[in-house]
């Protein structure tokens, strides 16, 4: 009758290989891959194979180490810079990364550990203390401050603030929204033509301040020729546009 043995029980296949280089005292940059493997299939043998997703990936580890076993028996490759490829580098790059966060996990849960440990209390400092400001000392904090010293910082900030003025926009003009109606230009226009009778178009366009209200004069006329009040006539192409008032 055997004599049952308990496993120990590994998170995966990289934490049972860290388990045999540590048990072996081996350095995990030169890897005695042949033993390392005995070792590795002699322990899967020995599991229990109720979970077959478990034993898929220390199985899928199994054939990779055979794999490189292989490798090893095999004349070593050359990389195009004249360097030995090592079949066990990207091994060793999983084992490192691994265990790099496996001891990162142990850090973790004794900090965790620690801080059950710990008690807190809300503090009691009277409402007073909280509140208090400490006075200022005027005398310590202008210390050698000088009249002169004061002056020679005013005069850079000034210096500074012109500095950031933009030469060209500085010199624009302050724009500001002309507020014309079209009924207010109506009643213009028809008191101008009331006074003048037969006048040019130029000149009442000419006569006008700005573009906006010019635009907005051109649009009374419109409006008064359309309602018969005006009255307009050009007898040669580019010749002035003359207006009678119909008064």
């Amino acid at each position: 009758m055997g004599i049952p043995v308990k496993l120990q029980v590994f998170e995966g296949p990289l934490d049972l290989l860290l388990h045999l280089i540590d048990k072996n005292k081996i350095d995990i940059y030169d890897i005695p891959i042949v033993e390392i493997t005995n070792q590795y299939m002699d322990y899967i043998k020995a599991m229990e194979r109720e979970d077959l997703n478990v034993m898929s990936e220390f199985l899928v580890m199994a054939a990779t180490l055979l794999d490189i076993k292989c490798k090893m028996l095999l004349p070593k490759e050359v990389t195009e810079d004249g360097e030995e490829e090592d079949p066990r580098q990207e091994l060793v790059e999983q084992l490192l990364q691994y265990k790099m966060y496996k001891y990162m996990s142990y850090e973790l849960r004794d900090r965790e550990l620690d801080g059950g440990r710990t008690m807190y209390k809300d503090p009691t400092i009277p409402e007073e203390v909280m509140n208090y400001v400490e006075p200022v000392d005027l005398d310590e904090l202008l210390g050698n401050l000088t009249l002169a010293t004061l002056n020679r910082v005013f005069q850079d900030v000034i210096r500074r603030q012109e500095d950031k003025i933009d030469p060209v926009r500085s010199k624009f003009g302050k724009l500001e929204k002309e507020e014309v109606t079209v009924e207010e230009k109506l009643e213009t226009v028809t008191d101008y033509a009331r006074e003048h009778k037969h006048f040019s178009f130029r000149t009442l366009l000419g006569s006008q301040k700005s573009k906006m209200q010019t635009v907005v004069t051109f649009l009374a006329v419109l409006q008064l020729i359309k309602e018969g009040i005006l009255i307009v006539q050009q007898e040669h192409a580019f010749d002035d546009i003359m207006i009678t008032a119909n008064l």
